[in-house]
């Protein structure tokens, strides 16, 4: 399986040209100063966060560590605390492996701040693709050339179910969803559509504080600008690999 889920983490293993990359999306690093600021208080995960992704890295033996959108937190200029998280974040990352930022659309000026590091690379938020891999943080449109690849990954979305037990209990989980590209929202965008006959994942948001798109709660509105079109028949599966069925039937 060229793109292959972490067992009961928020990460995926993927196949590249040049080796297998981690795959995390939505990191949200300093996410607690901008909850602060809306009321909400929180000590700083920053170091929880760091510690699970070098674990990810050490468990599965990856060759790079791939982020598809929204490494921080802050849609504008990051707090002080943010850019510390980020900076000490990406510096035991890059001891290891290099690292890929797919932008997100709170990465607006990650550039400012990691654009001259070693070993990180920074691509544009229409994406890149990898051999048939294509990545995208998923809150504008894909490139043609991202369209064409065999698998599609796509932040941003941040998807969770909602179970409720046999006694009216409920919880909220973390879920992958995948499917085959329906291609009409593209073909509807692009004048020249490229041929797209590809499978399309949405990852699940690697911060849990980070909120999320109840993809089988009645009413609910998808973030993506292609979503949910472009999956109209997809499966959700919890992050320890079980598979709840259609997405919007769970």
């Amino acid at each position: 399986m060229a793109v292959e889920p972490v067992p009961d983490a928020p990460a995926a293993l993927v196949d590249l040209p040049d080796g297998r990359g981690l795959l995390l999306a939505d990191v949200h690093a300093g996410i607690e100063a901008g909850l602060r600021r809306e009321g909400v208080e929180l000590a700083s995960g920053a170091q929880g966060r760091r510690e699970v992704i070098l674990d990810l890295l050490a468990r599965t033996g990856a060759d790079r560590l791939i982020v598809l959108g929204d490494l921080g937190h802050a849609i504008g200029s990051p707090s002080r605390e943010e850019r510390e998280e980020l900076e000490t974040l990406v510096a035991a990352v890059t001891e290891r492996v290099p690292l890929t930022i797919v932008k997100g659309n709170h990465d607006g000026e990650i550039e400012s701040l990691l654009a001259d590091r070693e070993r990180v690379t920074i691509t544009g938020g229409e994406g890149i693709r990898r051999g048939e891999i294509g990545l995208v943080h998923g809150h504008t449109w894909p490139s043609r050339d991202v369209l064409g690849a065999e698998i599609v990954c796509v932040g941003h979305e941040h998807p969770v179910v909602r179970l409720e037990d046999e006694v009216g209990g409920a919880r909220k989980e973390r879920v992958w969803l995948r499917g085959s590209i329906d291609p009409e929202p593209f073909e509807d965008y692009y004048e020249d559509c490229p041929e797209i006959d590809g499978e399309l994942v949405v990852c699940p948001a690697f911060n849990d504080l980070s909120g999320g798109t109840w993809v089988n709660v009645e009413g609910q509105t998808f973030l993506s600008p292609f979503l949910p079109n472009a999956l109209e028949e997809g499966d959700a599966y919890l992050l320890d690999g079980t598979r709840l069925g259609p997405y919007d039937r769970v």
